[in-house]
């Protein structure tokens, strides 16, 4: 499913456990079924075919899209940003909170989204952080070390004090909304948060709401960055 550019990998095996997918006429609950290019398998009663070609695109996301291929909440998508030049179905890696800005790879490509995605992979993700109001002068340092908040450990690979309102933070894991619960829980409140960084790939000269096409060698890159996760 993930190669045919219907989902991800984990959202595919959400739609097989809930019961939408047939092989053959044959509805499939069990993760895991092997498929051959033969067998007809559909989703909803839609045939799925794979892909032609595979795409890597990195969309620089403005503030105010979500990252999801639909909302239920009827709120702009990041991926609508991507339809008007890109025929296929492209869905995100990762994900950026609707406030947030910045880079996000979007592709058709399951093996390299589990890839990406998989916590084994450890892809350096770099933020720039900007307050409005000046942050503890140790912030980043704790930030470094880890800092429970609710019974919840964060810790950045690296942060880096820019100026009293500004703070560059790179992270590997990413936990649901890290940053911003970890300034919260200092009661600074954050201006802007912008990813500039994903692995070897930097925003550059991209604005927001452009997107282009990840170079093979840049693919080759990060899959070389996440050798370490064999699937």
């Amino acid at each position: 499913m993930a190669r045919c550019g219907f989902a991800s990998r984990r959202a595919s095996e959400k739609v097989i456990l809930e019961g939408r997918v047939s092989v053959n006429g044959k509805q499939v609950t069990e993760l895991g079924t092997r498929v051959t290019p033969e067998d007809e398998v559909t989703v909803d009663g839609k045939k799925l075919t794979l892909e032609a070609e595979k795409r890597y695109v990195l969309l620089n996301k403005p503030k105010g899209y979500v990252c999801s291929m639909k909302d239920e909440k009827d709120r702009m998508t990041a991926a609508s940003l991507l339809k008007d030049r890109y025929p296929e179905r492209l869905y995100n890696v990762g994900r950026l909170d609707m406030f947030s800005t910045g880079l996000i790879i979007f592709t058709n490509d399951g093996d390299f989204a589990a890839l990406l995605s998989h916590p084994s992979a450890e892809l350096e993700k770099e933020y720039i952080v900007e307050t409005s109001l000046p942050f503890p002068r140790n912030l980043a340092e704790e930030f470094m070390k880890g800092i429970r908040i609710d019974n919840v450990f964060y810790r950045a690979k690296d942060a880096v004090e820019l100026n009293s309102h500004r703070m560059k933070v790179v992270l590997v894991e990413g936990k649901n909304r890290e940053i911003r619960r970890v300034f919260e829980s200092k009661e600074i409140g954050i201006k802007s948060l912008k990813r500039v960084r994903i692995g070897c790939v930097g925003i550059g000269s991209l604005k927001e709401g452009e997107s282009r096409e990840l170079s093979k060698e840049e693919v080759a890159s990060l899959k070389k960055l996440c050798a370490s996760y064999s699937y």
